[in-house]
């Protein structure tokens, strides 16, 4: 048929197959893929995606809990977040808010730290103070070593519902993550273990193997002969009724054997 507005004599067959060897010559011509102007927008966005991805993975990807911590963190990293709670004078739960508000922890409304025990449960990472033993609580029916109380409330006082950061060594046998932990105190950045042994609320932690103190054990065994020097805390009063936490537990060790 012939259009009317055409100059040409040639008609035109609207029944004839529409020919392919132009379609497929194309998807086959692999000089297309070879052509810098489309290899490097590819490989451009390929290599964004990705780093973006690690990045994500390696320093915005919330820990929920320590057995979530992978064996390339323990030493090298640190976790920053809000404490939830505190369980005794040694250690509490940590909400982890990685990149702080910076990545829109508390600015943001879908970044905020819950504030229900049952929003919590099974998010937070048990951490347990590094290089320290505070005296014990009374539980499983035995008492209470003195100063138990008095340094839970110092911890708490000190650390609850503030924004810290635990340097973390490992995993202990409780699923709790072993970490020196510093918080801002007056714009000073504060070593809460070496705060507690320097108040007599705390000892040098004291076993056979697996004691872990980064690299301040000097400094934690300097700060604890400054406290009994000064008769701080636990070690008030006369010698012959000091006890330390280790040696407590192994004396009512021995009491309910």
């Amino acid at each position: 048929m012939r259009w009317p507005w055409s100059s040409s004599s040639v008609e035109v067959d609207e029944d004839a197959p529409v020919p392919t060897n132009d379609v497929v010559s194309t998807a086959t011509d692999w000089s297309y893929y070879r052509d810098p102007r489309n290899i490097v927008p590819i490989v451009g966005l390929t290599g964004s995606a990705f780093i973006v991805s690690a990045f994500y993975r390696s320093y915005l990807k919330r820990i929920p809990q320590a057995i979530n911590i992978g064996s390339k963190f323990w030493r090298k990293r640190s976790l920053f977040g809000q404490v939830t709670s505190v369980g005794d004078g040694d250690n509490f739960r940590l909400f982890h808010t990685p990149g702080g508000r910076l990545a829109g922890w508390g600015l943001l409304p879908w970044r905020r730290v819950p504030e229900k025990a049952k929003e919590l449960k099974d998010k937070t990472v048990h951490i347990r103070l590094a290089g320290v033993d505070a005296p014990e609580m009374a539980h499983f029916g035995n008492p209470a070593q003195p100063f138990s109380k008095e340094a839970l409330d110092f911890l708490t006082g000190y650390i609850l519902h503030r924004r810290v950061r635990a340097y973390v060594y490992k995993r202990d046998q409780y699923d709790r993550a072993v970490a020196t932990v510093y918080v801002r105190r007056w714009l000073l950045r504060k070593d809460v273990g070496l705060q507690m042994l320097k108040r007599g609320l705390a000892t040098v932690y004291e076993a056979k193997s697996g004691s872990e103190f980064g690299n301040l054990e000097q400094k934690y065994r300097e700060t604890e002969k400054w406290a009994k020097l000064k008769r701080k805390g636990l070690w008030g009063g006369s010698k012959k009724n000091h006890e330390t936490p280790r040696e407590y537990k192994a004396r009512i060790g021995k009491t309910t054997q």
